[in-house]
């Protein structure tokens, strides 16, 4: 039976306005289908799953960079002596960054040594070591220091 015969007035309006209904339901749903492969291809790009296969990929902001690749961001690492030349186990490695004046710090491990990564190329960094009652100079690493892993060596003296 053809839509609108011996249907009282006003039904067959009623059913081609639900067919119009459905048929711009099912287009709003492919676009919103499209709309959020779009959004997954953008967020998760097709590189990070030519990983290893025992790599985790990043949640978001695409591929892992290692911060060695980074141009602004660099490492101070080294030995901390006593006043004998012995390997300090345990003592504290104060690291101040001279712009914000925020110190990090480091003990010491069993070879006396230290290390702090992810420092900032334009920021001069202020390094001093500690222990019992032996303090060393406070050394510097400049924003003219050009090393990507620079290596500074404390050696402790009786404080004065």
């Amino acid at each position: 039976m053809p839509v609108g015969e011996n249907l009282p007035e006003g039904v067959d309006r009623i059913a081609r306005l639900s067919i119009q209904m459905e048929a711009a339901r099912n287009i709003a749903m492919k676009t919103i289908s499209f709309l959020v492969l779009i959004s997954l291809l953008w967020i998760c790009p097709a590189d990070l799953y030519a990983q290893a296969p025992n790599q985790q990929p990043p949640l978001l902001g695409g591929p892992k960079r290692d911060k060695k690749e980074d141009a602004n961001v660099r490492s101070v690492q080294g030995v901390v002596r006593g006043p004998s030349d012995s390997l300090v186990e345990g003592a504290v490695v104060h690291l101040k960054d001279t712009k914000s004046l925020r110190v990090r710090s480091f003990i010491t491990r069993e070879d006396g040594g230290y290390r702090f990564h992810g420092l900032s190329t334009d920021v001069d960094y202020e390094l001093r070591a500690n222990f019992q009652d032996l303090s060393s100079e406070v050394r510097r690493l400049s924003v003219f220091d050009s090393r990507r892993n620079a290596v500074i060596n404390l050696k402790l003296e009786s404080k004065q």
